[in-house]
């Protein structure tokens, strides 16, 4: 007599995850960073308002053709953002890999853009603290503090980006796990010790031999899909808010002369 058994490893691995809490969460985080964010863009505002002739100046010294160039290379990155979690809803596992390793790639871009903006500026002995524009005027201070100060938890906002897509494509580029084992017990007729390549294992049972014919169950590509959709898409609206907030950050201070 044959026997049929689930001898599953953690039962059957199902996941039951509330798409809807996950959303919510999200967009809950999301709007605190709104809020720290747009108290930055009112202090802006009110020295502004107070030193508009010295803001205009000192926006003079940024160069815009910097500034669009990496309003550029962000928006193309939403764009292949967007895309990856198209793809991962289509079950085209290797494109949404690719397109996130491409966000990845333009997100260093950015960064290594805004370096060498920073670097040209700090060579000028201009960053707050420094002797040359504690020389300057209120205005221009206030200016350069603020754009050091928005501009860098920007770019920290693209480094925890990078890294949240990283560990995605890491997630999704993943080989299928094991779900479950399926046992086949029958009794042996042939008294082979072990056929590890037909897994086929030959186990004494009390005067007889019985056969158990071992088959590994993996999870399906679209298990994996659902699984990590909803993470993903989480990523891409963190990644399209640090996109917005250059949106504003990019007319305010290279825009505005």
């Amino acid at each position: 007599m044959s026997t049929a058994a689930h001898a599953d490893t953690g039962h059957h691995l199902e996941h039951h995850q509330d798409h809807t809490g996950a959303k919510i969460g999200m967009w809950l985080f999301l709007f605190t960073e709104l809020l720290m964010f747009g108290s930055l863009f009112l202090v802006y505002s009110d020295y502004r308002m107070q030193f508009p002739a010295d803001f205009h100046y000192s926006a003079s010294t940024l160069d815009p053709l910097v500034g669009t160039i990496n309003t550029l290379i962000l928006l193309t990155s939403s764009l292949t953002m967007a895309l990856a979690i198209a793809a991962l809803d289509r079950n085209r596992h290797r494109v949404a890999v690719r397109l996130m390793g491409v966000t990845i790639v333009l997100g260093g871009i950015f960064l290594i853009n805004k370096y060498f903006e920073w670097s040209a500026k700090f060579a000028h002995d201009l960053y707050p603290g420094s002797e040359t524009l504690s020389l300057m005027a209120e205005g221009e201070r206030q200016f350069f503090n603020l754009y050091y100060a928005m501009t860098g938890l920007h770019g920290l906002h693209v480094l925890a980006g990078m890294i949240i897509i990283a560990v995605m494509l890491w997630l999704v580029a993943r080989k299928p796990r094991q779900k479950y084992m399926l046992l086949d017990v029958k009794p042996a007729r042939v008294a082979l010790q072990d056929d590890s390549e037909r897994n086929l294992l030959v186990l004494p049972a009390g005067e007889d031999l019985h056969e158990v014919h071992v088959t590994l169950v993996y999870e399906k590509h679209e298990e994996l899909s659902r699984r990590h959709l909803i993470h993903l898409e989480n990523t891409g609206l963190f990644w399209h808010l640090v996109d917005l907030i250059w949106i504003f950050l990019f007319p305010l201070f290279y825009l505005i002369t």
